[in-house]
């Protein structure tokens, strides 16, 4: 009788621990999503929250595949080394995807089309294209394109900083010449600054996209059918609308 009853005590437990277990399968798993809240209106800080169109896209992502996120904000040039230290998961930053890039990093499918642009003072005639930006002193945001477009150009002065908006202030100033930056950024920062402008000249056309890390196959995968569904489904195309 005592055996029996153990045998059916087991048998409850057992049923107990596999329901346990399945539940736990079914938790939401976190996902550290790295970002430089310097680049609106992709992502900025707002009353001390990350906003912005990255953030709304990732949470889309997020809630199509079922995951939980947590936006790490760090510089725009520690973003990989942090990825790579897995240190974080995944990286939505306004990121273009660089041949260089790729060979540390997966990216995901591109999710915005973007190009380089000028800006210099209002009153400013001599800079009609990139040529013109030699023998100038020009802004540069360190680790974004624009930062590997300028130094790739003979006799230009590079300054570099973290943040856009301390460059456009050396460039209200007069302490540098022009910035090279990403093309709505820097309409946002004409918008918000008075005497600037943007130039008419465009440098190439750079595709922004997520980065994962080599060995994470799963969440790429994931995070590339989220991207279809979205732009199939209408909400890709209301997130533009609300943000561009």
């Amino acid at each position: 009788m005592k055996n029996t009853m153990k045998l059916i005590i087991a048998a409850i437990i057992g049923i107990f621990m596999v329901a346990c277990g399945n539940t736990g399968e079914e938790k939401v798993s976190k996902v550290y999503v790295g970002t430089n809240a310097e680049f609106a209106p992709f992502e900025y800080l707002e009353d001390g929250k990350t906003v912005g169109f990255d953030m709304d896209l990732m949470d889309a992502i997020s809630k199509e595949i079922g995951i939980e996120i947590e936006i790490k904000d760090m510089a725009f040039d520690g973003l990989l080394p942090a990825l790579q230290a897995k240190k974080i998961d995944m990286i939505i930053a306004g990121m273009t995807a660089t041949e260089e890039r790729k060979k540390a990093v997966n990216f995901s499918e591109t999710y915005y089309k973007a190009n380089q642009v000028i800006i210099t003072a209002e009153d400013s005639e001599d800079i009609a294209n990139f040529d013109g930006l030699k023998g100038k002193k020009v802004g540069v945001i360190l680790g974004f394109t624009g930062d590997v477009i300028v130094s790739e150009i003979e006799g230009v002065e590079a300054k570099k900083y973290n943040a856009g908006y301390a460059a456009i202030m050396d460039l209200k100033e007069g302490k540098i010449d022009a910035v090279v930056l990403d093309g709505e950024p820097a309409k946002n920062f004409v918008k918000n600054n008075e005497g600037i402008k943007i130039t008419s000249a465009e440098g190439e056309k750079e595709e922004y996209a997520m980065a994962v890390s080599k060995d994470n196959e799963e969440l790429l995968a994931k995070i590339n059918i989220a991207l279809t569904t979205l732009k199939g489904n209408g909400t890709y195309d209301k997130l533009l609308k609300k943000w561009f």
